[in-house]
């Protein structure tokens, strides 16, 4: 199993936190940290880190462990390095600061085997030069991306406020391209 080891001084203890690949989370995929309680997993007390400051996220394409920028206003640095917008690689001996925090990771493993995606099958395209379209118009505008099933999670882009999917995530909004990491999780309703 792929897991990143943290360790910080805070409120006067030393902690330790791990974190893996696929762990139950607030936001499924990643891990959350900052100040707030309800919104983070990995919850620091001191005053000069964000409400919702980072995530942490393994990315199975490229078999390593990525941070996140949730706060623009108030950028962790990684490694002296501003991380304003984006992600960035993270490796055993990264330092992460949140304001007056210290993170420091101090030991990844990972199982380097590649990930199988699974993809469920697709829809024929709508090729009208294929040979089960000739003869057949079609007046199909832009495809329009599925919209999740009832009684389900899904993810509200930021900036076009369409749902879609939390397979999304690492994808991005189908709609607008925007980035699904400051997305909203919501229900849908049935009858939706």
């Amino acid at each position: 199993m792929n897991a990143l080891t943290l360790q910080w001084h805070d409120a006067g203890r030393d902690n330790t936190q791990n974190i893996y690949e696929q762990q139950a989370s607030k936001n499924p995929g990643t891990v959350r940290i900052g100040r707030d309680p309800l919104r983070c997993d990995v919850v620091l007390s001191n005053p000069t880190v964000s409400g919702l400051h980072i995530e942490i996220f393994f990315h199975p394409q490229q078999q390593r462990f990525y941070v996140r920028n949730l706060r623009s206003q108030n950028p962790p640095l990684v490694d002296g390095r501003q991380l304003v917008q984006g992600e960035m690689p993270l490796a055993e001996g990264t330092s992460i600061s949140l304001g007056q925090i210290q993170l420091k990771v101090t030991s990844i493993s990972t199982d380097n085997i590649p990930a199988t995606i699974l993809m469920p099958p697709q829809p024929p395209a709508n090729n009208p030069h294929s040979p089960a379209n000739i003869g057949h118009q079609h007046h199909h505008h832009s495809p329009t991306p599925p919209t999740p099933p009832p009684g389900v999670y899904a993810l509200k882009c930021p900036r076009c406020q369409k749902v879609s999917p939390p397979e999304n995530l690492q994808i991005g909004c189908p709609w607008c391209g925007t980035s699904l990491a400051a997305a909203v999780s919501v229900l849908v309703a049935p009858g939706s």
